[in-house]
Formats: C-alpha cells, structure tokens, sequence
C-alpha cells in the first residue's frame, strides 16, 4: 500500500474541485474580457472564485488578484513593492533567512539591482524575534516579509506582533500564506498585514494558480505589461479552469477548516506515538507549540536524509527532505542552517505532511516502517 506523506509539497485535487473545472475545459470557452455573452459567463466564473478565495481570508475580494501560483504572488508582491517605493528613496528590504525560496531569491535578486537587504536570523525553533524586527527597520525601510507559517518545519511566526511593528514605523508588510491556508484562521480585517500570498494545489486545488492580496493604497508596479487583467496588476488572459477550481478548493477549505485541523493534528500525533513505540531516536525539528498541524520534521541521527527517503520510498511511504522546490538536491535545508541545528540533525531530517484521505491507521503503518528502516541503516 503506497502511503502519501508530502501534501506540504502539493495536495490530491478534491473531487468537487475537479468537477468545477471540467465545463471549462470543454462547453465554457470564452475570455472574460470580451463583452459578449461567452465571454460574461466566464467572467462571472472568476469573480465567483474570487469572492470564494476572498472569503476564506475574510477579506474584500476587490483587493485579490490571481497569479500562476504562491511565487509569482510572492515575486509580485516584494518586487512590485520595492519597484514602485525605489523612486522615494526607500532601498531596504527586511526578509528572514527561513523564507521560502521564492521570497529568498527574489530578494538575492532585488540586491543584484541595488537594494539593501537585511536577512533576519530565527531562535532555534525556526521563529522570527519581533525585537529583531524593529531594529532591522529604518527610514529607507520598503517592505518586509516574514511568512505565516513555515513549510519545512511548520513554526508559525508572530505575524500579528510583527505586522504591528511595520504599521507603527509606516513599512509595508507582506507574509507568505502558502501553508497556512486552510489550517489557520486568517482574518485579513484584522490582522496587520498588507500583501498576503495563497496557491491552489496546497489546499486540494489545481497546481498552476494562486493569488495575491493588496491591501489599500499599497504602492504596486505591475511586472508583466500587455494587458488590462487583474486591474491592470497582471497582465495576461487568465487560467481559467485553474482559477475556478481554486475557488472551489478555498471554499471547501473554509467550511472544513477546524475539520481538516484536527485531522492532521491526530495524524502528527499518531506519527509520534508510534516512533515512541518503536523506541528509536528522533528530534522534533520546530515550534513545540507554536506549529501547523500537518507539518511534522524529524530527525533520525545516524541517518543519511537522502538514503532514508530512497528506501521509505522503497517501502510505499512518501515524505521528503524539505521544500518541494530543493528537496531534489543534495544540499542542507537553509532552514535548519538558519535554526542553527547540529550537522548530524540537519543531514537527517526528514519531513512528513499531512492531509486529505490520510488516516491515523495508514500514517501507524508508515512510522513502523520508518522505525523498521531507521533500525535496519543504524544496525550497519
């Protein structure tokens, strides 16, 4: 039986989502910008799922736009908001060190053409000092980005504390929602924030689509130009099918949030009991408390991380090494560097991740067989 373990890397797409998009593959065609009645139908269609996507935030969905997915949001938002606050001065970009890569590499980028960047350091759980925060602001200071929960380890960061700080000092604050959606209760009327990035396919919806949150009177050069879509933040006919089908999956991810939440929790747990069971060491790798529930990184010293992968792969189980976007290369998770972890713990961490049609029964049989291989590379 083949056991799925990495819906941090991407989620199975829900049936109702699915069957969403299906007319708009075939019957429904047209292009929302045209003014006929094909094309009105379609539009409809995105403005639909975009109140749905809107609602899960509890935000105005005035101010959402849709992209191909989390990192062109989150390009978008660190580029277009350092673009447009570089003609008043402001140079200075705040990020941490345990960001995913797409904010990471957009401000390596961001520094190639000029801009100051401070690179915040984290406590050994992966957690973001606010103090370190404000003493990284200055008067140059163009925006800051700190993400909501992390998709290695699963600590979730002070963002409300952290927002605050931005607003008091009149910096613009983005966070990387990716992994909290539909986990968390995100409530953009009140939490301090002004560009939040969500994706499709984290949350059982399709793999090509995301979307960004602007909130008002946030400054915003547009990075793709030729077209008059998303109010006029992104150009390009819009991917339909795609966007429909995240309105789906938001919607289903609002109404079963405490559902899903306590899902994954039983799932985390039972992966931990069994791995005391089996009496094999292990280090959690994280927040103790303050985590999301589907994510759980472990630790197995004497365990070489991409021998470890092949042979749970081997045994039906699939997990990864870290993000989706590195977990492919050899090198050490820039998130456990960053936690400042022993050598021995980084090369052998493991992550596993939790969601739709797991069960407390399979995720058992998964952590015996990695007490099985644990004991089985250990006893070389």
């Amino acid at each position: 039986m083949a056991i799925y373990l990495d819906h941090a890397a991407t989620t199975p797409v829900h049936p109702r989502v699915k069957e969403a998009m299906l007319p708009f593959l075939g019957e429904k065609y047209g292009n929302p910008s045209s003014i006929h009645g094909f094309g009105r139908e379609i539009r409809n269609a995105v403005d639909r799922a975009r109140d749905q996507v809107a609602r899960g935030l509890n935000a105005d969905s005035g101010q959402l736009i849709f992209t191909s997915g989390g990192t062109e949001a989150d390009n978008l938002a660190l580029t277009g908001v350092a673009l447009a606050l570089r003609e008043q001065g402001k140079d200075h970009v705040i990020t941490s060190r345990i960001e995913h890569l797409a904010v990471l590499d957009t401000c390596k980028f961001l520094e190639r053409i000029g801009f100051r960047v401070t690179w915040l350091t984290v406590d050994d759980t992966g957690r973001v000092s606010p103090e370190r925060v404000r003493e990284a602001l200055d008067e140059e200071t163009a925006i800051l980005s700190v993400m909501y929960g992390n998709n290695e380890v699963g600590t979730l960061q002070p963002v409300a504390e952290i927002g605050e700080i931005a607003r008091e000092n009149g910096v613009f604050f983005h966070t990387d929602a990716v992994q909290a959606f539909g986990t968390e209760k995100i409530d953009l009327k009140s939490l301090p924030v002004d560009l939040l990035t969500v994706s499709g396919h984290k949350i059982n919806g399709p793999k090509g689509v995301g979307a960004l949150w602007i909130g008002r009177n946030v400054p915003l050069q547009p990075l793709q130009h030729g077209g008059m879509q998303e109010k006029r933040h992104r150009a390009g006919t819009e991917n339909i099918p795609g966007i429909v089908g995240f309105g789906e999956a938001a919607e289903l991810a609002t109404l079963h949030r405490e559902e899903h939440r306590q899902q994954t929790h039983c799932c985390r747990k039972a992966m931990l009991e069994e791995l005391d069971a089996a009496d094999i060491q292990y280090y959690v790798n994280g927040h103790p408390e303050h985590h999301l529930p589907h994510i759980l990184n472990l630790s197995f010293p004497g365990v070489d991380t991409e021998v470890m992968l092949m042979n749970l792969d081997l045994e039906g189980v699939a997990c990864a090494s870290g993000s989706a976007c590195t977990s492919g290369t050899l090198e050490i998770s820039h998130v456990l560097e960053a936690m400042g972890l022993s050598e021995d713990r980084m090369r052998s961490a493991i992550r596993f991740s939790f969601g739709m049609g797991n069960t407390e029964e399979e995720v058992r049989i998964a952590a015996q067989k990695v007490a099985n291989v644990v004991r089985r590379l250990t006893d070389k």
